[in-house]
C-alpha cells in the first residue's frame, strides 16, 4: 500500500490513484471474461497486481497472459513475483505497442484487453495512441474492459469502441465503472 501511494506521489498522472483497486473490483474486472475460451489476455497497468492475481486465479494453464506495465517499481516487483508462472509474460513497456508484443508472443489478437490505466489523467495523445492500438489489438472478437472513477471519458471510448456493458462497483474506494467494449461493426480503424 505505501509502495502505490509513493509512486502515485512521483507520478500522479500515470499512476492515478493513491490505493490499488480493492478485492471486489477485481472481482467486477472479471465478469465479462470468458475463461473457458480465452486464449489470450492483456492486462494494461497492472501495477500492484489486484487484477493480476484475480485473472491467474481464474485463468486456464493454456491461456498466454501479457502484462504491460510502464512503472519501472511496479514492473520489478511483478516480474519477481510472478517469475516462473507458465505463460505469463510481464514487459516493461507501453500499452502503445500492444500489438508488437501480441505478435512477438505469436498472436494476432487479444481475446480480452484489461485496463487500469487512468484515462481521466493519461494525456489525450496518449489516450488516443492506446485506443487505437487497443482496436487493432481486438480484431474482430476481442472485448476490451476497464474501469474509471467516472463516467467522464464514456463518450471518447465511443468514439473507438461500442459499450457492450457497464457495471458499478460501490465497494471499491472510490466506486469504479467497469466499462466493457468492443470493435465497431464498421471495422478497425
Amino acid at each position: 500500500m505505501l509502495q502505490f501511494f509513493m509512486q502515485f506521489l512521483k507520478h500522479p498522472k500515470t499512476i492515478g490513484a493513491i490505493a490499488p483497486s480493492g478485492k471486489a473490483l477485481a472481482a467486477k474486472m472479471m465478469v465479462p471474461v470468458n475463461f473457458a475460451r480465452a486464449r489470450c489476455i492483456v492486462e494494461y497497468g497492472p501495477g500492484t497486481g489486484a487484477f493480476t492475481r484475480e485473472l491467474l486465479r481464474r485463468r486456464r494453464a493454456q491461456t498466454t497472459f501479457i502484462l504491460i506495465e510502464q512503472n519501472e517499481v511496479f514492473f520489478q516487483k511483478l516480474k519477481k513475483e510472478l517469475k516462473g508462472e507458465q505463460g505469463v509474460y510481464v514487459i516493461h513497456g507501453s500499452a502503445e505497442q500492444v500489438n508488437a508484443y501480441l505478435s512477438a508472443y505469436g498472436f494476432e489478437s487479444a481475446d480480452y484487453i484489461l485496463s487500469g490505466l487512468p484515462f481521466t489523467s493519461l494525456p489525450k495523445q496518449v489516450s488516443e495512441r492506446i485506443l487505437e492500438a487497443t482496436q487493432k489489438a481486438l480484431g474482430e472478437k476481442g472485448r476490451f474492459i476497464t474501469f474509471q472513477y467516472s463516467l467522464a471519458k464514456q463518450a471518447f471510448f465511443q468514439v473507438y469502441f461500442c459499450l457492450t456493458g457497464r457495471l458499478l462497483e460501490f465497494k471499491n474506494i472510490p466506486p469504479a465503472y467497469v466499462m466493457v467494449m468492443k470493435n465497431k461493426e464498421s471495422g478497425l480503424a
